[in-house]
């Protein structure tokens, strides 16, 4: 079995409710996804540390879209646009002028799988829902769904301080439970 044929089965047992299926796929997907982060952050002189945000933001991503996938569709091309998308908005975050940002084969996501110790196994949806609302609200519209500030401020009410500053402590907040949930598994 391939590894696109094995991470689709997880992918399609859970959308069908399978917890477990959902927290191996998020696993495999983790590994994959480091690779893929740690080669072209490095690239750009980036260190290892970002590459594990960008890993935590893809896996919120991909666990939050999941009702977005198509079934009858390959599951790796849709996980590497999610990468690749994330790794955009990062740049253009953080300002670096990389603007090109190849478009390649979905399998290369899977090319040179690293399984470092800071495997990705933490459960999304318990990290977002230990976040009051206003956080998780905010960082699931700008973050998650792609909304402006401003967009996001429209659609729930608030202004764009109040959004900025909800996904910036959220994001920081996340960050502490991710270090937290580390240093349990490493006892």
């Amino acid at each position: 079995m391939s590894k696109e044929d094995e991470l689709r089965g997880l992918m399609q047992a859970s959308l069908s409710g399978d917890s477990a299926a959902h927290r191996a796929m998020l696993q495999a997907l983790s590994g994959c996804l480091r690779a893929y982060y740690k080669t072209r952050l490095s690239r750009m002189g980036r260190g290892l540390a970002e590459a594990e945000d960008m890993v935590q933001e893809a896996l919120m991503a991909v666990h939050c879209r999941r009702h977005t996938y198509d079934v009858a569709q390959p599951l790796l091309p849709w996980v590497y646009a999610i990468a690749r998308y994330k790794l955009i908005d990062h740049l253009r975050a953080t300002r670096n002028s990389n603007a090109e940002v190849p478009i390649e084969n979905g399998n290369e996501v899977l090319a040179a799988d690293d399984h470092a110790p800071a495997e990705s196994a933490i459960d999304l949806v318990k990290l977002l829902s230990g976040l009051p609302t206003r956080m998780r609200s905010a960082i699931q519209s700008v973050k998650l769904d792609g909304l402006s500030v401003t967009e996001a401020a429209i659609r729930h009410g608030t202004s764009e301080s109040a959004i900025k500053t909800n996904v910036h402590r959220g994001l920081r907040a996340l960050a502490v439970s991710v270090r937290r949930e580390r240093q349990h598994e490493n006892r």
